[in-house]
């Protein structure tokens, strides 16, 4: 994979610098750690990218839901101030404005928990690649040593 071969050229810059007298510090080339950092940046691995996606999405999901949720709850209240005339259509808005409400929460709830399972099972696979480059990364550091 060319990010490890990225990572070993940063390895290197870093081992071969100048270091400054009395410290354990090392002066880099800015270009040249800017141009391997830029290269590695763009060779992450799309779940990284996908993951941020991702997470926009579900919030713009949960803030769609709120929303519609909201609009349900304003529908239905504006519908029993309609109603308030006659006893009986009184006690059938209620009863009305009560299964909305609920049916709102039930979807809202429902999208929150599939979007939280989707987000989850997609930061899991990110997970699971970024602790597989660690551990390559790890053993190719070992390797140098």
């Amino acid at each position: 994979m060319e990010i490890f071969t990225l990572l070993e050229n940063l390895e290197e810059l870093v081992e071969n610098s100048s270091k400054v007298p009395f410290s354990s510090k090392v002066m880099v080339d800015k270009e040249e750690l800017g141009d391997i950092l830029e290269e590695i940046r763009l060779k992450l691995p799309d779940e990284l990218k996908q993951a941020k996606r991702i997470k926009d999405e579900r919030l713009n999901i949960l803030n769609d839901a709120q929303k519609e949720s909201d609009e349900l709850l304003k529908d239905a209240e504006n519908k029993i101030i309609q109603m308030v005339d006659e006893h009986v259509i009184t006690k059938q808005a209620i009863m009305q404005k009560e299964e909305i409400v609920e049916n709102a929460n039930k979807i809202s709830k429902e999208i929150s928990c599939g979007t939280r399972d989707y987000a989850d099972a997609i930061l899991e696979k990110v997970e699971d690649v970024l602790r597989e480059t660690m551990q390559v990364v790890h053993n190719n550091r070992k390797e140098l040593k």
